[in-house]
């Protein structure tokens, strides 16, 4: 088949094109940065530089696909998040049926508006897959600062409070089963490697940089906006990050998942926490 990919090389991208090249299916992916280029030849995938917010670019990318793994960069300086994420996967629907796509794994969250996407509504005619994959192991690369100035990890959510974990890897698994398996209509998936509270996990991360008796501490919401304003985050930003955050808090969040429960994914904590050690150190 032949398969573009968004996302560029990242921690999903880049496993999801190399297991697809090994399979022996024709790949494009694209990326916003011109010196990706290089690294994407290597793999053996075609480069297509240019921004998935451009119509224009996006269609002609997608000329001759047989199918699409679509995600929606984030970009935190966009003050309306709703309508910044319409607009984008209004960008898809419209590339994706100019060019006929038959098949399309688009990629949202565990914490997603649990109501069907644009995507899933508009391209009813087609097979639309929902990947909705729990909290990213990855994450955990943004505490590295707060563990070493506080000695915590902190956030809206922590404690006892239960999370559905997820590796990178998984999800990439995911999408090649999706992307290549035969499967018609429209489905939803969540993806999760490991469903831990706040402080199991703590622990986990905190054995492996020697911080054995590591805290996750749950911040009260004024203080975690006020957080978040300071360090730049639009306001409209920042009030539905607390808002989300609170919905993971109170149990919401993995309640919903619950009803969804998938099959745990293969990579565990204890295996990402030896390159989050790795990291802590160089920083």
């Amino acid at each position: 088949m032949n398969i573009v990919l968004t996302g560029s090389l990242g921690n999903i991208s880049k496993p999801l094109a190399t297991a697809l090249l090994a399979n022996g299916h024709s790949v494009t992916v694209i990326s916003s940065k011109a010196d990706k280029q290089k690294d994407i030849e290597t793999l053996g995938a075609k480069a297509a530089i240019g921004s998935v917010a451009d119509i224009d670019f996006l269609t002609t990318t997608f000329v001759g696909a047989d199918a699409v793994y679509c995600m929606i960069p984030f970009n935190f300086m966009e003050e309306d998040q709703a309508a910044y994420f319409k607009k984008m996967e209004t960008n898809y629907v419209q590339a994706i049926r100019e060019n006929e796509i038959e098949k399309v794994v688009f990629l949202t969250g565990w914490a997603a508006d649990t109501a069907d996407s644009i995507l899933l509504i508009q391209l009813s005619d087609r097979t639309v897959i929902e990947l909705r994959p729990g909290s990213f192991y990855t994450n955990f690369y943004n505490d590295i600062q707060t563990i070493k100035e506080h000695g915590a990890i902190m956030s809206g959510y922590g404690g006892e409070d239960k999370i559905a974990f997820v590796s990178p890897d998984d999800i990439a698994d995911a999408a090649f089963e999706e992307l290549t398996r035969p499967f018609q209509g429209k489905k939803v998936r969540y993806v999760a490697s490991e469903e831990l509270t706040c402080n199991e996990a703590a622990k986990i991360l905190g054995e492996a940089i020697g911080k054995p008796d590591l805290k996750w501490i749950a911040l009260p919401e004024e203080q975690l906006l006020d957080g978040l304003i300071q360090s730049g985050f639009p306001q409209q930003l920042a009030h539905e990050f607390v808002s989300m955050q609170a919905d993971t808090h109170s149990g919401k969040t993995f309640t919903n998942y619950l009803k969804h429960r998938p099959e745990l994914g293969k990579t565990k904590l204890k295996a990402f926490a030896r390159e989050f050690a790795k990291a802590y150190k160089r920083q």
